[in-house]
């Protein structure tokens, strides 16, 4: 491990020189790779040299120790600074472990989330508005933007399927175990006896794809235009502004209607498509490869039930954990940060145990 953090150091050396190449600084794209690669080794290293300066600091003291000749006093400071520095070191020495495991290439993408009612029909679809507003309100409070992509609404003011792109640095990490099937347990607006239903909502999320990353000759593409229409005639655009692209070699299907501009409407369209097309390429690699997900808390598919939202209880349990926490309410209104991050805690527990 030590042997890999002195490269790793060595490489940010290196890199922070190129930073003053007048060569460098003048390619915009150049510098901001640099730049950016700059910033994922800066934790690494500074956690590194704060270990070199904890373990050389227990080294002097426990020299001087061994070396005897003082008084009791000063003795004892010293003695206090070894173990001091001893835990610091054994404290660097675990964090070092985290930060040197394989990172997620997607963490600090943008994501595209699809949310889909499933069993519970209408009851189902008032949910997915539920999960939609959830997952909005989180996106705020971590500074992310939300831009609604396709609309399916009820007349009730549900969803059928809403999918909408959460941008900004890190989405993916902080969305990336949504994916799966969210259960809820309530008594339907719609049921005059009390009695409780449980539904049932599917959630994909997947990382924004780049050009660079999937490409797309035109000539696959089939382009529809057709007149965007909600639910009760809202939002019926009086021109052909929506459109439906169809990528023939995989039948992947895209719809895209919430801007009045055919042209917004496309480039959108088209980000979802190669995002499809590159989680497609993803779960693919993932079934070749045996054991690749094995130390990832669930393997992000979409058939898996990941969590009950149980109303009567006032309980979010999820399944994967195996962590209750009776913060309904709370959660429902976008404070996800306690269930994320021990969903991220527990993946990395898994990978340092596979490591």
């Amino acid at each position: 491990m030590f042997h890999q953090l002195q490269s790793i150091e060595e490489k940010y050396d290196r890199l922070q020189r190129s930073l003053c190449d007048p060569d460098v600084t003048s390619d915009v794209a150049g510098y901001a790779r640099l730049s950016r690669e700059i910033k994922q080794l800066t934790p690494v290293v500074e956690t590194y040299r704060a270990y070199k300066a904890a373990q050389s600091a227990a080294a002097e003291a426990k020299e001087m120790l061994e070396e005897g000749g003082l008084d009791k006093d000063f003795r004892e400071m010293v003695a206090e600074e070894w173990e001091a520095a001893k835990a610091k070191t054994e404290e660097l020495t675990e964090q070092l472990k985290i930060l040197l495991l394989p990172k997620d290439p997607n963490d600090d993408r943008s994501v595209i989330v699809e949310i889909r009612a499933g069993a519970g029909g209408e009851e189902a679809a008032l949910f997915a508005g539920v999960l939609y507003r959830m997952y909005t309100m989180y996106a705020e409070t971590c500074g992310f933007s939300v831009e609604v992509v396709y609309a399916n609404e009820t007349e009730l003011g549900g969803f059928k399927e809403i999918n909408f792109m959460i941008e900004g640095e890190g989405a993916y990490s902080r969305f990336k175990f949504e994916s799966g099937v969210h259960r809820v347990q309530r008594v339907p607006v719609t049921e005059s006896q009390g009695r409780i239903q449980t539904s049932t909502v599917t959630v994909a999320v997947l990382p924004e794809a780049e050009e660079v990353d999937v490409q797309i000759n035109d000539a696959d593409l089939q382009i529809d235009t057709f007149r965007s229409s909600g639910a009760g005639g809202q939002h019926i655009n009086k021109t052909d502004s929506a459109i439906r692209i169809t990528h023939l070699p995989t039948g992947t299907v895209v719809e895209c209607q919430d801007e009045r501009s055919q042209y917004k409407n496309k480039d959108k369209a088209m980000k979802i498509l190669r995002s499809r097309i590159l989680e497609a390429e993803r779960e693919k690699q993932a079934a070749e490869i045996a054991g690749e997900r094995r130390a990832q808390v669930g393997t992000g598919d979409r058939s898996e039930r990941i969590r009950t939202y149980n109303y009567p209880q006032g309980r979010v349990t999820d399944h994967r954990i195996g962590l209750t926490l009776y913060k309904l309410e709370s959660i429902l209104n976008g404070n996800l940060t306690e269930l994320i991050d021990a969903l991220l805690t527990a993946d990395t527990a898994a990978k340092l145990k596979e490591q």
